[in-house]
């Protein structure tokens, strides 16, 4: 029996760590949102929304789905770099020292480690431009008296990223170290910003079509699998790629399992309802359940040599398990 811990264990931390951050996180967002929230209709039309751009994204040119998810990842770390940039002095400081230090490593290893690979000058002279913005923005910040949030703060999280992904996608170091750094990001800020939008009724709905659109996307159409594969070309983070713990080998290569940042936003988008409903303890049981259906489908998955299956299916069949007779319970009681 083969089976693995390392996917179903970043599964768990992620969720639960945009469970304990979406507190502080949603306060800021409801400002900035206007304390808008998914009605049942808006959750129908996510849902059309997500099977069709899956259906139609092998049509789109590469060079256009690598624009859109370039913008999409930067604006959001824009958004949340913006909110959360109203932290005290000594640790924006330290923040922008720490870019600073950071862009100029990143510049050096480019041009003398990566130096064989195209564009090395550039990238070198994009880090550099990076951290004299950032020394500038120290400079500014040693004699700025306002605690307000900083435009230059948040620029800096899109703009390293941007630089990473044009100068290192194709060296050794992006995959699987950055690319899979840069998906844990992800995971947790898509589950905070859209997690904010979400009832527990509009939550149940979008749960209930996206597992049905999943399931036929994946297993009949199979538009799901070839959208993520002509992602993934792209060396983008829209998947989590991590080896299998113990490891596995196929054909004498140690095997990596795969998991894509929707699968992760579905579970954390469920503990976050979960926690919000029947409170915290609930919450990381219900992670828990989720973790461990996941791991005994993937288990299944890899002993009997299984092609792609609907992660969501894999996730919300934990989930139910518990909130099902507690939601019965509650309602019996009542």
């Amino acid at each position: 029996m083969n089976f693995d811990v390392a996917m179903p264990l970043a599964l768990f931390l992620v969720t639960i760590a945009a469970m304990l951050l979406n507190g502080k996180a949603e306060k800021k967002l409801k400002g900035v949102l206007e304390e808008k929230q998914f009605r049942t209709r808006d959750a129908v039309l996510l849902v059309a929304s997500m099977g069709v751009t899956v259906s139609l994204i092998v049509f789109i040119p590469q060079l256009a789905i690598m624009i859109i998810f370039l913008f999409s990842y930067s604006m959001l770390l824009f958004i949340f770099g913006y909110l959360f940039s109203d932290m005290q002095k000594t640790r924006t400081e330290l923040f922008l020292t720490a870019f600073i230090i950071g862009g100029l490593a990143a510049g050096a290893a480019r041009f003398l480690v990566f130096g064989q690979v195209e564009n090395a000058v550039y990238g070198g002279l994009a880090f550099l431009v990076l951290s004299i913005f950032a020394l500038a923005a120290l400079i500014h910040e040693t004699r700025r008296i306002s605690a307000a949030e900083r435009w230059y703060v948040a620029v800096l999280p899109p703009g390293l990223f941007i630089c990473l992904y044009l100068f290192f996608s194709q060296t050794p170091i992006w995959f699987p170290y950055v690319l899979d750094s840069y998906g844990f990001i992800f995971a947790v800020l898509i589950i905070l910003y859209l997690g904010s939008l979400f009832t527990w009724k509009t939550t149940l709905v979008f749960a209930a079509l996206l597992t049905v659109v999943d399931i036929v996307l994946v297993l009949f159409t199979g538009s799901m699998v070839s959208a993520a594969r002509t992602v993934s070309e792209l060396r983008l983070p829209v998947l989590v790629s991590l080896p299998t713990i113990p490891t596995i080998l196929l054909e004498g290569n140690r095997l990596y399992m795969s998991l894509g940042l929707g699968d992760f936003f579905f579970a954390g988008l469920l503990t976050i309802q979960t926690y919000k409903k029947y409170g915290k303890g609930f919450a990381v049981w219900s992670a828990s359940a989720m973790t461990i259906s996941f791991f005994v489908f993937e288990t299944l998955l890899l002993t009997f040599r299984l092609t792609a299956f609907p992660g969501t299916l894999m996730i919300i069949c934990g989930w139910l398990l518990l909130v099902v007779p507690k939601s019965l319970k509650k309602m019996l009681a009542g």
